[in-house]
């Protein structure tokens, strides 16, 4: 028997993120006015706590929940300090980046041309978890980005 059902959900990719958060509902807020996020949807848990949502950045849909210590899970802030961040392309990264700081996220990288090619910077959100803030302006070869790599490392 052959299932009608897709493998990967209609408008999902092959990666996606999973944010465990302190406060998923704010948390959802802050996106949405920090990253132009839209919600899509939310399953409260009987406590009210969310217990899975989704929400849309650009193309891309992130699934979050709220923090639960008794099944392990728990946000950047509990942990303090998350070895995963999130890249995120877009037309204009000046301007989200700007938007977001006014949101509340704090700079952890300013806006820069960067040697691989983008005009990037870093946010950290005040949840704890790290964005990359990138629009993508050339081409460089392999070989200039490693030279530019070098150049920078004897700074």
């Amino acid at each position: 028997m052959t299932s009608s059902v897709k493998p990967i959900p209609e408008g999902m990719h092959t990666v996606t993120p999973h944010l465990v958060c302190a406060n998923a509902a704010e948390a959802i807020a802050f996106y949405q006015k920090a990253l132009g996020a839209v919600e899509l949807f939310r399953m409260p848990t009987p406590n009210g706590k969310i217990g899975h949502a989704q929400i849309k950045i650009g193309d891309s849909v992130v699934m979050m929940t709220d923090e639960d210590p008794q099944c392990g899970s728990l946000g950047p802030k509990a942990l303090k300090g998350t070895p995963v961040s999130l890249y995120l392309y877009v037309e204009d990264a000046d301007k989200l980046f700007d938007r977001a700081v006014s949101a509340g996220a704090t700079v952890k990288m300013p806006m820069a041309d960067m040697f691989w090619g983008d005009r990037w910077g870093a946010v950290e959100d005040p949840f704890g978890h790290f964005w990359h803030i990138a629009s993508h302006m050339r081409d460089p070869s392999p070989e200039e980005m490693q030279q530019a790599m070098v150049e920078m490392q004897k700074k």
